[in-house]
Parts: structure tokens; sequence; C-alpha cells
């Protein structure tokens, strides 16, 4: 063989070697056309050289298992340089941790350290810190990254230089996001990011941006993390094995920002490609995932049943400090399957300790937490009282035996508190001083997860919980008050950094038991007044940030002759606390599930009957099905009021499933004004003596009043032209999205004849249909100037999903987060025809001088319709009378919006 074929085969090879993280299939071409020419010609070198190519363009086409054949083949092939067997173990690093044996990865690089350029050094340093990651040795990861890249930055800037910089980058930006340092993460995968597409290196470039969007999670940003997530499912699509890694890590962003669901389906799609692809790595770690996901999803025996898997996987690669985390998900499975017993406590205990062992004091802290309740339902108050001194005091528990050192501390990832449900409910007894505790088995154990994080710090929330805990088995209910104010606020404050009021809203469930904790001192009070005000700073929390209630003068002055009833869940307990001008009553009600039931049964009705299946709803006063279930909702809901409401106009904070009841179903209701607000503080804050549009109406002719028809019903445009007829200043504009976002910053009232979308999943993705598309709740975060009153004539736009209290998401609560005063819209679908019919009489009256709450009231009764309801400050009027053109008669016919 001649030198110069010799050469043009060496050339080739690294060629491909070179081309392999820009376009993996033509370098696997071309590496075995290389690799089958030196077999030929008996070229060794060439032929480790492409062999190495083969298999680094296999591993980037998520092929594990082929990738690491051709390193193990190049690695034993006879006669070959010692520096290029030494390259192809630089290479099978990275392989062989993503496969599972990190340990081993670091066996292979110490192979190869003696045998490499300083160059390359620093490129088998950017492969080491994979697996010194995934074993948890967080610093040592970083230490190799700014080494390599220290050198990596001076290097003379091929193609390969400049492929292990922004690898050494996109890894070390990797590490920090892991630690919870997301500036540091951001800074060196937009690096990392920078380099590639200056590059030309547009693979390495698309993994990169396929971390952005679990980076968009952990800074608050939802939409912004879907859009990239998007992105990268376009550009990822054809690398199964990559696609899979990124859906899990997001998946695992989302998890920590308390969007289970989404999670838990990024995670089934991930799963199955991670496990054809070899990837037991990131397999391992998307188990546990999912396993957390299942617990805080409500399904234990899942959750066990996924996490003793991924502890197998975990163990069987050497990832001690993982393993912890599983067993931690399985103990807290269990306590919702099976009774607490002493062995159970012994078990946590242990847990506690590997979690303190391995340097997740965050976790550790939590599951003490866990474990003192556990103490607490067995009786055993003095081993409760111990494990909250240990929380409060920072102080771990004693070394188990045998147990590891623990490692050095790092600092404390971001947020990540997390909880899910309650499992205990305190009632005092009459003597006053001792806690008996009991399991409520309706609601999902609370779990503090947050997946492989490490840190050395307890979480506020955690230590604030057991302070108060503590305080209220020590008979000092001022001190638990003061612990759980304190946590709450610092819950609001975390939450009240964040723009997207949907991830603002899961975030604030951090806090969620220590509400619980809140109400439970004040239900044992027995006082109504202390009720009503921890449920307000509770649903304060979420909608502010600050746990902080209303003044009961101030409510009571703003009802003048309304009645509110304010909705609570206790445990699985519904309670009601009614204030008036005179008086402020609490009742416990019934379950919470049996009031859930029965307004499952009622809509279901509702529906039937709206759609045709059953009797007509023409005539509310007739024994139909659903005035029988509506007459026992209301039964539960408000007969141990009925001497207070006596008639009065009412204002509603629902509670869970009430947030989906349409309230004018109530026999009694169905003339009655309702207004329903997320919280009272809020249905306060929107009140006005006199109204800002009432000024404009005595210097202009009336409120602005604009409306669209929207595309695919048939009485739309016959709604639209009726609804402008009854006002003076009336204007239409078409249903097309810039229109209606231009007019919601210019109208007093804007009605939409529209279709309508509730997501219940991702309700800031609920939507109205325009001409040129939906126009989502998303849509809406932009308004600078809000109408006072939006009419949404729409099925389901005034639905909610409420992951806390206070902060319903969906359309009509998006609208009241931005500041309109009062949203009236549909609660089930909504004939066409009965839609023209009812907002044709809601607008007469309102233009008459009627509230929003009263004209839906007197148009309910007299049309029968009762899917609408009125949302926010529906009691003040808008303007006094203005007069308008007389309105034709209704001729019926119809279709359903």
């Amino acid at each position: 063989m001649t030198d110069v074929a010799w050469k043009e085969l060496v050339g080739a090879a690294e060629a491909a070697v070179l081309s392999s993280g820009i376009d993996p299939g033509h370098a696997l071409a071309s590496a075995r056309e290389v690799l089958a020419a030196a077999e030929r010609m008996e070229a060794v070198e060439p032929a480790v050289i492409a062999l190495r190519a083969m298999a680094l363009a296999s591993r980037e086409l998520g092929d594990l298992q082929n990738a690491e054949c051709h390193l193990r083949r190049a690695i034993a092939t006879t006669g070959a340089p010692a520096e290029r067997l030494a390259q192809a173990r630089l290479s099978l690093v990275t392989v062989r941790t993503e496969r599972g044996h990190p340990l081993q990865a670091l066996r292979v690089a110490a192979l190869a350290w003696s045998y490499l350029s300083p160059l390359d050094r620093a490129k088998l340093d950017t492969q080491r810190a994979v697996a010194l990651a995934h074993l948890g040795r967080h610093q040592e990861a970083i230490a190799c990254c700014d080494r390599a890249l220290a050198v990596l930055a001076d290097a003379p800037g091929t193609v390969d230089d400049l492929r292990f910089l922004a690898g050494g980058l996109l890894n070390r930006g990797l590490v920090h996001a892991y630690r919870g340092r997301w500036d540091a993460a951001t800074r060196d995968i937009g690096g990392c990011l920078d380099v590639a597409q200056r590059a030309g290196l547009a693979h390495l470039a698309r993994l990169a941006a396929a971390n952005l969007p679990f980076l968009a999670v952990r800074q608050g940003d939802i939409p912004r993390a879907f859009a990239h997530y998007r992105a990268s499912e376009d550009t990822l699509f054809g690398f199964p094995e990559r696609l899979a890694t990124m859906r899990a890590d997001f998946a695992g962003a989302l998890l920590a920002a308390h969007l289970p669901g989404e999670a838990r389906a990024l995670l089934r799609l991930a799963i199955p490609d991670l496990e054809a692809s070899g990837a037991r790595v990131a397999l391992a770690e998307a188990r546990l995932k999912l396993a957390q996901v299942e617990l805080l999803a409500g399904d234990a025996r899942q959750a066990v049943s996924v996490a003793e898997q991924a502890k197998a996987e975990l163990a069987s690669q050497d990832r001690a400090s993982w393993v912890p985390l599983a067993a931690e998900v399985v103990l807290r499975a269990r306590l919702v399957l099976e009774p607490a017993r002493a062995e159970l406590l012994a078990e946590f205990l242990a847990c506690v300790r590997e979690l303190e062992d391995h340097g997740h004091h965050a976790g550790s802290a939590a599951l003490r937490l866990a474990a003192a309740e556990v103490a607490l339902t067995l009786g055993d108050e003095d081993a409760a009282l111990a494990e909250l001194d240990r929380i409060n005091a920072n102080e771990p528990a004693e070394p188990g035996p045998g147990a590891a050192p623990a490692p050095e501390p790092e600092p404390a990832p971001d947020s990540g508190e997390g909880v899910s449900g309650r499992h205990l409910a305190f009632a005092y007894g009459a003597g006053g001083g001792s806690l008996v505790l009991t399991r409520l088995a309706s609601r999902q154990q609370a779990a503090y997860l947050q997946p492989g994080a490490r840190d050395d710090g307890v979480p506020a929330v955690v230590s604030r919980h057991a302070a108060a805990l503590q305080a209220a088995l020590r008979g000092d209910t001022a001190a638990a008050y003061r612990a759980v104010l304190d946590g709450l606020a610092n819950v609001g404050a975390r939450a009240g950094t964040l723009e997207d009021p949907s991830h603002k809203a899961h975030a604030v469930r951090a806090g969620e038991r220590l509400a619980d904790l809140g109400l439970d001192l004040a239900v044992k009070g027995g006082e109504p007044e202390e009720v009503f005000a921890w449920a307000e700073r509770w649903r304060a929390v979420a909608a502010t940030g600050a746990p902080a209630a209303p003044s009961l003068d101030a409510v009571r002055t703003a009802l003048a002759g309304t009645v509110l009833i304010e909705f609570i869940r206790h445990g699985d307990d519904l309670l009601a606390v009614l204030i008036s001008r005179d008086r402020v009553l609490l009742r416990r009600l019934c379950a919470a599930t049996t009031a859930a039931e029965a307004v499952m049964m009622l809509r279901y009705g509702l529906r039937r009957a709206i759609l045709g299946d059953c009797a007509t709803l023409s005539r509310p006063h007739e024994p139909t099905p659903v005035t029988a279930e509506g007459a026992q909702l209301e039964e539960l809901l408000l007969g141990p009021f009925k001497a207070e409401l006596a008639g009065h106009p009412l204002v509603v904070v629902p509670t869970g499933a009430l947030h989906t009841l349409p309230w004018s179903a109530l026999p009694s209701l169905h003339a009655r004004p309702v207004s329903v607000a997320p919280s009272t503080a809020a249905w306060l804050a929107a009140q006005s003596p006199e109204p800002a549009v009432q000024a404009v109406a005595g210097s202009r002719g009336g409120p602005l009043v604009v409306a669209a028809a929207g595309p695919g019903l048939e009485y739309a445009e016959a709604e639209v032209e009726r609804v402008l007829r009854c006002h003076g200043r009336a204007e239409r504009v078409a249903a097309r999205t810039g229109e209606v976002l231009d007019a919601l910053d210019r109208a007093d009232v804007l009605h939409l004849a529209t279709h309508g979308v509730f997501h219940s999943r991702s309700p800031l993705l609920s939507a109205i249909t325009l001409d040129d598309g939906p126009l989502m709740a998303y849509d809406l975060l932009t308004l600078r100037r809000p109408p006072r009153l939006v009419v949404l004539s729409a099925c389901d736009s005034g639905m909610a999903h409420v992951p806390a209290e206070g902060a319903p998401l969906g359309l009509a609560g998006t609208f009241l987060a931005r500041g309109v005063a009062c949203v009236v819209a549909g609660l089930v679908p909504v004939d066409d025809e009965e839609a023209v019919k009812v907002m044709t009489l809601f607008h007469e009256l309102l233009a008459g001088g009627a509230s929003p709450a009263a004209a839906l009231a007197t148009a309910t009764a007299r049309t029968g319709t009762l899917g609408f309801a009125c949302f926010g400050a529906g009691n003040q009027p808008l303007a006094r009378p203005a007069t308008g053109q007389p309105v034709s008669p209704w001729r019926p016919g119809g279709s359903g919006r």
C-alpha cells in the first residue's frame, strides 16, 4: 500500500469523524466505505479511525448498542497506534455512560488518559463530566468541564475542536441546571448553541436547542417552553433516542412545575424509545420521574411498580445517590396503600438517612416531615416531636450502619418544593392540648418531590410546616399560626416572581399542606370569622402572593343587601361561611365528594337536555330530571342557610367542582342575581361606588359596546345585530384576533358570539373560535385596558381548572385576573337559538340600567336557558338607561355552539 493511498484513507476516515456531528447518516456511509477499503488493503490505522467514525455516527442516530460494538472492535484491533486506541476509548466513555455504566466509563477514561495529547485530554474531560454527573459527583463534573473549556478555548479551532468546545459548554450547562443554577445553565447552553451555529454544527445545535424547553419551564415561561418543545420535536424527528431524552428532560421540568399530567404524557412517549435505543441511564431517570408523576397523579400502585423498576436499574448502574430517591417514592406510595405501622416508620427514617448521606437534604427534610406525620398517626407524639426538632434545627440524623460519608454539600436547587393533596387532618379534642390525627382516604398523600436534585438546605416550606406542626403539638396555637403565615409568605414570594398564571397557580401548591394546617387550626377554634380569614389567605397566595384576608367590615359594607357564601374544603368535608350585613355563619355541609358527584350529575343532565336527549329546559319550574338534580344539590349547598338567604342577591366563592356549577340551575336561584368570584378579596377589589363606565356614560352617551360574530354559527350574526341595537354607543368588529384584541383595549363592554373550547389539562389553551383561528386565554395576558364587562356567548367558556384555590384558570378566570370586573360565560353547551334569546334580553336589561347579575338572572328566568353564569363583580350596573332601537321579534330555528 502506497503512502498516498494510506494518507487518503486516513484523511477520509478523519473526515467521517468530523462529519459525524453534522450529518451522521452521511458520516456512517462514508466510514463504512473507508473501513471496507482499509480492510482490503490491511491498513490498520484508517480502519480504527473509520470504526470510531461509525460509532460516533451510530451514537448520534440513537443506536448505542452498535456504537459500542464499533468502538470495542476498534480497541481490539491489533497493531493500531496507541493514540488511536485511546481516542476510541475517549468516545466509548460517553456511550458506556449512556448504556448504564458510568463507573465503568470512568475506568475506560483512565485507560485512555496517558496516550492522549493535551488537547485530546481536554476532550476526554468533557466526556468524563457526563459520567461524573450521572454518578452524582457534580462538583467534579463542573471541574472537568472548566479544565477542558480553558484548553479548548485556545485550541486551533478545527471543526472537531469546536464540536468539543460546544459539547463541553452543553455538558456544564446541564450540570448547572441539575444543581438549580438556572442563569449559569442558560449562559452555557446559549454559548453551546452559538458555537455550534457558527461552526455549522447543525446537529449539535439541535441538541443544544432541545434543552431550551426545560430551561424555559424552570424560569417560569410555560408558553415559551412549549414553543421550544414543538420546534425541537420537528428538528429531532428521525433521532428517536435524542427526541426521547429531550422529552424526558422536559417532563422532569414540568413535574417540578407541578404539571404532572403533561409530564406523564411526555414520559409515556419517551420511555419506549429509550428502551429501544438502549439508553439505560436516561431510561432509569425517566422511570423515576414517571414513578413520581404516578404518585402525584394518585396512582399509588403504579407508582410502586415503576419506582421499584427504577430503583433496580439505578442500583445496577452503581448510581447509589439516586437509589434513595426511588425508595422514597415507594415509601410514600405504600403510605397511601397501607395502614401506618411501626415497621413502615422505621423504613421512612432509614430512607431519610440515605437521602442525607447522599446530599439530598431538601428531600430528606421533606421525608422526615412525612415520618413525623406517620408517628402521629401511630400516637407517638414524642417520636414526631423528635423528628420535627431535627428539621427545625437542620440537623441530620445519626448515620445508619454502613452508611457512606456524606458528600461535600452543593448549592440548593431552585424551588422544586412540590406538594400534592393531603393525607392528614387535625382535630383537637375538648381537652385542648393533645392533637388527634385521622387519615383521609379520599386524598392523596402529600409528597415534596424534586427529581434527582441535591442540595444542602431545608426548603422553607418544609421548615415552616415542621415548626407549625411542632407548635400545634405543644399547644402553642399562636406560634403555629405564625409559622404557617411565614411559610405561605415564602411560597407566595416565589410564585409572585412568575409571569405565567398557570405556572404561578401550580407553584403555590407547595404551600397547600401549610394552608391545610392553618385551616385545621381555625376550624378547631370554631370561629367562623377565623375560618373565613384562613380560606381567604390561601386564595390570596395564588392571586397576589401575599397571605392576606380582607376586612370583614369592608366586605359587609360592600355587600349592602347581598349575601356572600364562601365554600371551603376541609379534608373530605365541604364547609361554607355565610356573610351578610349582620352576621357571619359557619356550617359543615356534606362530604366534598358528595357535592362533586351531584355537580357532575347536574351538568350531565343539563348537557342532555340542551342537546335534546331528555326533557326540555324551557319551563324550569316543571319537575324534569334536571330540576330534581338541581333541587338535590341546592339542599346540599344552600339548605343550611335558607332563612339567611331569603331571596337576597348572592355572591358565591366556589371550591373544587363547584367552579363548574351553573348556579342558575338551582331552583331558588333561577331568577336571583348570582355573582361567582374566585375569592371574596377579588370580588371586593372589583367594587367601586361609581364605576368608571358610569362616568363615561354621562359624558359620551353610554358605555362603548363592541361585538363580533364568530364562524360556523347560524345565528351569531343575528345575535350581534340585536345586541348592538340595544345600546346607544355600539360598534361591530370583524371576528379576527387583531381586531378583537384591539377592541378589548378600548371597549367598555365586549360581546363575542362564537364557538368555545375548554382544555381542562391546559386551561390557558382554552379558546374562542375566530375567523383567523383561536383566541386563547394566553392571548389575553397582554391586555392593557380591559373592559368592565366581557360576554362570551359560547359553550364551556366559563369553565375553569383550579390547581390552587383563588386562581381559576380558563377564559373567564384569565379575563378577571387581567382586570375585567365581570364576565358572563357559558358553563355547558349552548344552543345557538337559545343563546340569541337570552343574550338579546340580557342586553336589553343591561342597557336599561340593570346590573349584569340581575340582567342575567331575569333573562335566565324568562327564557329557561340555565347554562350561563356571571363571574366577578356582577352586582354593579354599567350605566344609566340608554336609548336603543326596538328589537324585532325572534323567530326560532337553530344549531348549537
